[in-house]
């Protein structure tokens, strides 16, 4: 695989970067496919954050939502749309979504979105069972809704529902039928999943070919696991816009995710479709705003994404980077680690004890390895367990000593849909926590806790994980405070006047 590394893509382990230039951009739907997931609704507040993020970060389009689902989901379409209107939204094109229903045409048009998508199945079981409707009374309506729309003054992208089950002559006409009622865009929807990369390309060289007068979008279900696959397929027929949301959140098993997108259009075409470095950033927020979390494998923010494991793999890990991760992870922000267990090698025992400051001889090493894998388990060793693995063995003191009195900081994460405010009463009552602060960040609160012993300090921190609204706890040990040089340091956790 001469030539390959982690700035060039290579194709089937030949070598060597895609043929031509690809033009594509992203388009995301966290707002509204992604509220589709069971058991996630956004407050208008948090898809605010969410837009403006997304904007941030550089996606071609926001799919606000579909304003007439819900006097919610209307406020925070509005309220994103006058974001653009306002030049908060700088860069990113605002879109409604809408059923082919003139009701909701109406609703979406007088927001003054940038486009309104509006859907309709042209798959022949769409069609039987879902419209009731002959192929030629689905053209019709399709044709009819799309110029009552553009007469609204509005730009139009159909999404042709179910469009890879359906029959191409047919999906052509309505392709057709959209382009010539008015439409500039047509999103392909692979709406059960069921599509091949193969076959996903196929479709789209043939639908630019054979209608040429529209840009094509692809949104690709991942229910296979194909969704990648299919919109990187999708872009390589001729799909300028790819549709994902933020983790994948969507019906069902969701679409695809935006993080595995971006990496794999820089990966594979040498596209930077977005700020990479943000995107964990964004993960851990919708994360924790819709209560979904994010498996610790998958890919690009999952927790063990950079995490090396096998002795093997962590030696050539050490070595060069590149004998085991397809990117570097400080193109998302993040950086590697590896698990310190029963199957870590020499090498990566020594590196981490250097790492931790500890220096130990040959026989030592030997011997902390031994007691690693006798004492490892099923899980690895944090830091903690390894030092005093290296006490017993060296014979010397290596961990910090807490004092008698016990202080720690609490970092706390709330249950999605309940205001922080809220919890940070809740645990202010707490006896040994001193002080609450909400804080921004991938965290909602601070907290600063006393103990008399580790006992006493289990107690509370239990007390805090039981409260009402708190999701998730971590907790830091204050092991001493540093003296401040200028100025007497008010010991809070808010900044001293």
């Amino acid at each position: 695989m001469s030539g390959c590394s982690n700035g060039v893509t290579c194709l089937g382990g030949v070598g060597g970067p895609w043929p031509r230039r690809l033009r594509v951009g992203l388009l995301d739907s966290t707002l509204r496919e992604g509220e589709q997931t069971p058991g996630v609704s956004f407050t208008v507040e948090q898809k605010l954050e969410i837009a403006r993020l997304l904007d941030e970060i550089g996606v071609s389009m926001i799919e606000a939502g579909h304003p007439n689902v819900a006097p919610d989901v209307y406020e925070a379409v509005k309220r994103i749309i006058g974001m653009k209107q306002e030049g908060v939204i700088r860069r990113a094109e605002v879109v409604a979504h809408s059923r082919a229903v003139k009701k909701d045409i109406e609703v979406a048009a007088e927001l003054e979105p940038d486009r309104i998508a509006i859907f309709y199945g042209v798959s022949d079981v769409h069609l039987k069972y879902k419209h009731k409707v002959t192929r030629e009374e689905a053209l019709s309506v399709i044709g009819e809704v799309i110029e009552y729309a553009r007469q609204h003054g509005v730009r139009v992208r159909f999404t042709a529902e179910d469009a890879t089950r359906a029959d191409y002559g047919f999906l052509l006409e309505a392709v057709r039928t959209a382009r010539e009622a008015g439409a500039d865009r047509v999103s392909i929807a692979d709406t059960v999943g069921v599509a091949t990369p193969y076959a996903i390309r196929r479709l789209f060289e043939k639908l630019t070919q054979d209608e040429p007068g529209v840009e094509y979008d692809i949104h690709a279900h991942n229910d296979l696991g194909m969704a990648v696959a299919n919109s990187l397929a999708a872009v390589e027929g001729g799909a300028t816009i790819i549709h994902v949301t933020v983790n994948g959140l969507g019906e069902r098993s969701g679409i695809a995710p935006l993080e595995q997108v971006a990496v794999a259009l820089k990966r594979h075409y040498g596209i930077d479709v977005v700020d990479l470095r943000r995107v964990t950033r964004l993960s851990r927020l919708v994360e924790r705003y819709s209560g979904v979390p994010v498996p610790p494998t998958a890919p690009v923010v999952g927790e063990n994404a950079f995490v090396h494991k096998a002795g093997v793999h962590v030696a050539g890990v050490l070595a060069n980077p590149e004998t085991y991760e397809p990117y570097p992870p400080e193109w998302v922000g993040r950086s590697r680690d590896y698990t310190i267990d029963k199957y870590t090698g020499r090498r990566a025992l020594q590196a981490r004890l250097e790492r931790l400051g500890v220096r130990v001889s040959e026989e030592e090493l030997v011997e902390i390895l031994r007691r690693v894998k006798q004492r490892s388990g099923a899980r690895w060793l944090r830091d903690e367990d390894l030092l005093e693995i290296a006490e017993e063995v060296t014979g010397r003191a290596l961990r910090p000593r807490p004092p008698e009195e016990i202080e720690a900081l609490v970092t706390v994460k709330c249950e999605a849909n309940i205001y922080t405010t809220t919890v940070a009463r809740r645990l202010s009552i707490i006896p040994g926590v001193e002080e609450v602060a909400e804080v921004t960040g991938e965290n909602d609160i601070l907290l600063r806790v006393r103990a008399k012993n580790p006992v006493e300090l289990n107690q509370v921190v239990e007390a805090i994980r039981s409260t009402r609204g708190v999701r998730e706890t971590y907790t830091m040990l204050v092991l001493r405070r540093i003296p401040m040089k200028h100025h007497e340091s008010s010991g809070r956790l808010s900044a001293s006047s």
